[in-house]
C-alpha cells in the first residue's frame, strides 16, 4: 500500500485541509463531554452555581467571613468587589437585589478565570467556616452552642469577634484539615451550597440561576455540536474527492502502463487479471484510502486526545481503559494475521473465475457443439466452491470481531459504573465526571473500533494494493532507447531483415532460425508455411510486438531498436489475424488510425478493401453501429473493415497476417487487384502472410518458411521450379492446371 502514496501527491492540499478538518471534528467531539459534565455537575447538583465565588452578598455576611480571612484574602475580596449602598442603589439594581431595600451588598467585578481561581481559594475556605459555625450553633448539643448558651448570647459571629486570633487560627486549621480529607470535589460543592443560599438571602430568584447556566451552557454545547457534524461532513466531501481522484489516476496509470506491454508481459498478466485489476481492485484501494482519511487518521486524534482529558480528569479509572485497549489490540491482531492469507488466495480464485467465465462466454458455440456443458460446469463450480468456502471463513472471522468489540465496551462501560460509583461515594468524583469519563472511554475503545473496521478491508486493500503495483511496476521488456534516430523522410519503406533468430520468453529453443530478405517499396513480400512455420512470428518482429534474440532487423537503414516505438510504428498499416473492431461505428473504426482522415479518404480505403458494399447495403452506412469486438458482423465483413482501417492510415509499410482467409475467392481477387494498384501509386512495402496460394502467386517476393527457417525465396514461378516446401503447398491447393493456368 505504501507504494501508491506517490499517487497522491496531487491532492497534497486537499489532504491538509482534511487533515485540519479531522483535527477541529476531534476537538469539538472531545469538548461535548466537558460540557455535558458542567451541565449535570453545576446546572443541575449544583443549581447553575460553578463554585463559591459569589456575584452577590451582602455586607452583614461579608463581615462574618472576615473573621477567617487573614488581611491578603480580604484585599483580595475588596480589589474584585464593588459595594453598593442601599440608598445609592438604582432600580435595576434593587430589582436583581432585593436585599438592597434593607442593606448594603457588595457585587463581583468583571474578572478573568485566573482571578476568580484565586478568589475561590480565598473564599472558600471562609465560606465553609461560617456554614460550620452556623451549623454548630443550630446544634444544641454542640460545644459552640452551649458556650453561646452560658455567655447569654444569641449571635455566634458576635461572640467569635471577640475571640483572641490564636483560637481562631486553630478553627481554620481544623477546616483545612477537614477539606483536605473531603477533597476538592466536596469542597466545591460546600462552597456552591454556600453562594445559593447567599443568593437566597439576597432575594435572587435561584431557578433563573439554573435555567441561565444550563441554557447558555447547553447553547456553547449545541454550537460545538454543529462545528462537529459540519466538519465531519467537510471531511466527507474532501475524502471522497480524494478517493475518486486517486482511483481515477491509477486507472489512468494501469491503462497507460498495459498500452506499453509487449506481447511478453500480456502473456504474464492474463486479461481478466488485468480487467479485475483496473476495477475491483482499483475500487477496493479506493475505499481503504476514503475510510483512511475519515477514520485511520481520525481515531488516533480523538484517541489521544480522549487519553488526555481521562489523565486530567479520572487518573484513578485509566487502568480500565488501558486493560480494554490491550484486549482490542490482541483481538485486531489475531484477525489481521488470521485472514490476509485467505485474502489474497480469494483474489487469485477471482481472476481463475473471471478467466473460467470469459473463456467459457467466448466458446458459447464450441461448447455446445461438443455438447461439454457438464465439464464447463464442473470447472466452474471448483472454483466457484473454493471462492465460497474461502469467503465463509473471512466472513466468519469478521462477524465474531464486531460482537467481541461491543462486548469489551459494553463490559468497560460497566467496570467504569462500579469503580465511579465507589469514587462517587467517597467524594472524589462527581456525578457528570464519571459521566464525562464514560464518554471519554467510549471514545478511545470507539477509535479501536474505527481501526478494527479498518483491519477488516485492510487485508483485501493491501492484497489488491499489491496486484496494482505489480502491473505498475512491472519492466517492460521492450523500451525506447535513451538516444532515438530519426529516420530519414527520403527513404520509406525499404526493410531488412538480417540473419534473425527468435524465441519467445521462456522458451528453450528458437522458433525463427537465421531469417534474412529484403522487402521493398512499391513491392509485396508473401510468406508461407505450414501451420506454425513462423510466419506470423515474422511479420510481429516488424512492428517490435516482441524483440529478435539474434540478428536485426532494419527500416529505411536503421536497426527498429533505435527508434521510437511511436515512430516505427507510424510508418506501419497492421491488419492482425484475427480481426478485431471497436465499439461505435463504421467510420469511428475506420477513422482509427488517421482521425482527420477525409471523407473521400475513408471511402477510397474502403472501395480497395471491398468495404463499400458493405456499408452501402446497411441503413446507416457509415453511421452503423458497431458492438465491442465486431460481434455484430460476420469474420468476413470484420476482415474488410479491419483492411479498410489500415489503409486509411496511407502508411509507408502494410503487414497482413493472415487478413483473407476468411474472404471467398471472388472478394480476394477483387481485393488483391485494387491492393496492388494502391501498392503501384503509393510505393508502400506490402508484408503479406497467407494459407492459401491463391492470394500470394502474384507476389514480388515470396518467403517460404518451414521450421521457422528460410525454405526458399522468389517468385512463384522460381519457387515451382526450385523450391520442394512450396510446390509440396501448392500442389495441396491446386491442380497443376489451376497452377498453369494462374
Amino acid at each position: 500500500m505504501s507504494k501508491l502514496i506517490k499517487y497522491l501527491k496531487p491532492f497534497w492540499f486537499p489532504l491538509l485541509i482534511t487533515v485540519a478538518l479531522l483535527f477541529a471534528q476531534a476537538q469539538c467531539e472531545l469538548a461535548l463531554p466537558d460540557y455535558m459534565s458542567e451541565i449535570v455537575d453545576t446546572g443541575i447538583t449544583k443549581g447553575g452555581i460553578q463554585d463559591g465565588v459569589v456575584q452577590v452578598i451582602r455586607e452583614s455576611e461579608y463581615q462574618h467571613l472576615t473573621l477567617f480571612m487573614s488581611e491578603k484574602q480580604q484585599a483580595l475580596f475588596s480589589d474584585n468587589y464593588t459595594l453598593i449602598k442601599a440608598q445609592e442603589a438604582s432600580s435595576e439594581q434593587k430589582e436583581n437585589y432585593p436585599v438592597l431595600k434593607k442593606e448594603n451588598v457588595y457585587e463581583l467585578n468583571s474578572i478573568d478565570e485566573k482571578a476568580r481561581e484565586d478568589l475561590n481559594a480565598a473564599l472558600v475556605k471562609a465560606e465553609m467556616a461560617v456554614s460550620a459555625v452556623r451549623m454548630q450553633a443550630n446544634d444544641k448539643t454542640s460545644e459552640l452552642s452551649k458556650l453561646m448558651q452560658a455567655q447569654g448570647m444569641k449571635d455566634p459571629f458576635v461572640m467569635l469577634s471577640f475571640m483572641p486570633k490564636e483560637q481562631l487560627a486553630t478553627m481554620m486549621s481544623e477546616i483545612d484539615k477537614q477539606m483536605e480529607a473531603m477533597g476538592d470535589t466536596i469542597a466545591q460543592a460546600s462552597g456552591s451550597a454556600y453562594a445559593k443560599s447567599e443568593y437566597e438571602a439576597v432575594g435572587m430568584e435561584l431557578e433563573d440561576i439554573q435555567n441561565d447556566y444550563i441554557l447558555h451552557a447547553g447553547g456553547k454545547m449545541l454550537l460545538v455540536a454543529l462545528g462537529s457534524a459540519v466538519s465531519a461532513i467537510l471531511v466527507g466531501l474532501f475524502a471522497s474527492r480524494i478517493g475518486a481522484g486517486l482511483s481515477r489516476n491509477l486507472r489512468k496509470g494501469i491503462f497507460e502502463k498495459v498500452e506499453s506491454f509487449s506481447n511478453e508481459e500480456f502473456n504474464r498478466f492474463s486479461t481478466s487479471s488485468l480487467i479485475t485489476r483496473t476495477t475491483n481492485d482499483v475500487q477496493s484501494v479506493q475505499m481503504v484510502i476514503i475510510m483512511f482519511l475519515r477514520v485511520v487518521i481520525y481515531a488516533p486524534i480523538i484517541g489521544f486526545g480522549a487519553v488526555m482529558h481521562v489523565l486530567d480528569n479520572g487518573a484513578d479509572m485509566t487502568w480500565i481503559i488501558a486493560l480494554c485497549v490491550v484486549i482490542l489490540l490482541s483481538l485486531i491482531g489475531v484477525l489481521m494475521g488470521v485472514t490476509m492469507p485467505k485474502f489474497k488466495i480469494t483474489k487469485k480464485l477471482n481472476d481463475r473465475i473471471n478467466s473460467i467465465t470469459r473463456g467459457f462466454l467466448e466458446g458459447m458455440p464450441v461448447i455446445r457443439a461438443f455438447n461439454t456443458q457438464d465439464y464447463e460446469e464442473k470447472s466452474f463450480d471448483a472454483t466457484n466452491t473454493r471462492i465460497m468456502k474461502n469467503q465463509l471463513f473471512i466472513n466468519r472471522m469478521m462477524s465474531l470481531m464486531m460482537p467481541a468489540m461491543m462486548l469489551v465496551m459494553n463490559a468497560s462501560s460497566l467496570l467504569i459504573i462500579w469503580v465511579g460509583g465507589h469514587l462517587i461515594e467517597s467524594g472524589s468524583i462527581q456525578v457528570g465526571a464519571m459521566m464525562a469519563f464514560i464518554q471519554y472511554a467510549m471514545q478511545i475503545i470507539m477509535a479501536f473500533l474505527m481501526i478494527a473496521m479498518v483491519a477488516v478491508i485492510w487485508p483485501n486493500a493491501s492484497v489488491s494494493a499489491a496486484r496494482i503495483v505489480e502491473v505498475l511496476d512491472s519492466e517492460v521488456k521492450i523500451k525506447d532507447p535513451k538516444k532515438a534516430k530519426a529516420y530519414d523522410p527520403k527513404q520509406k519503406g525499404y526493410i531488412e531483415f538480417r540473419n534473425v533468430s527468435f524465441r519467445y520468453p521462456g522458451a528453450e529453443e528458437d522458433v525463427l532460425h537465421d531469417i534474412s530478405f529484403t522487402a521493398k517499396p512499391g513491392e509485396t513480400t508473401a510468406f508461407i508455411g505450414s501451420t506454425g512455420s513462423g510466419k506470423s512470428t515474422v511479420v510481429n518482429l516488424v512492428p517490435r510486438f516482441y524483440d529478435v534474440s539474434e540478428g536485426a532487423i532494419y527500416i529505411d537503414g536503421i536497426d527498429i531498436r533505435d527508434v521510437k516505438q511511436h515512430d516505427l510504428r507510424e510508418k506501419i498499416g497492421y491488419v492482425p489475424q484475427k480481426g478485431i473492431l471497436f465499439s461505435g461505428d463504421i467510420e469511428s473504426n475506420l477513422r482509427y488510425a488517421k482521425e482527420d482522415a477525409t471523407a473521400q479518404e475513408i471511402a477510397e480505403a474502403a472501395r480497395i478493401a471491398q468495404a463499400n458494399e458493405i456499408i452501402e447495403a446497411k441503413p446507416e452506412k457509415y453511421a452503423t453501429p458497431i458492438s465491442q469486438g465486431g460481434t455484430n458482423v460476420s469474420g468476413g465483413q470484420k476482415q474488410r473493415l479491419s483492411i479498410a482501417r489500415a489503409l486509411v492510415k496511407r502508411a509507408e509499410i502494410y503487414i497482413f497476417d493472415d487478413s483473407f482467409s476468411a474472404l471467398d475467392f471472388k472478394t480476394d481477387a477483387k481485393l488483391r487487384t485494387e491492393l496492388n494498384k494502391m501498392i503501384r501509386e503509393t510505393q508502400a512495402t506490402v508484408l503479406l502472410v497467407a494459407q492459401r496460394i491463391s492470394s500470394i502467386m502474384h507476389a514480388d517476393r515470396i518467403v517460404v518458411l518451414d521450421k521457422g527457417r528460410v525454405a526458399g525465396i522468389g517468385t512463384h514461378e522460381e519457387l515451382m521450379e526450385s523450391c520442394e516446401v512450396y510446390q509440396e503447398i501448392a500442389y495441396s491447393q491446386l491442380s497443376k492446371e489451376e497452377l498453369g493456368n494462374e
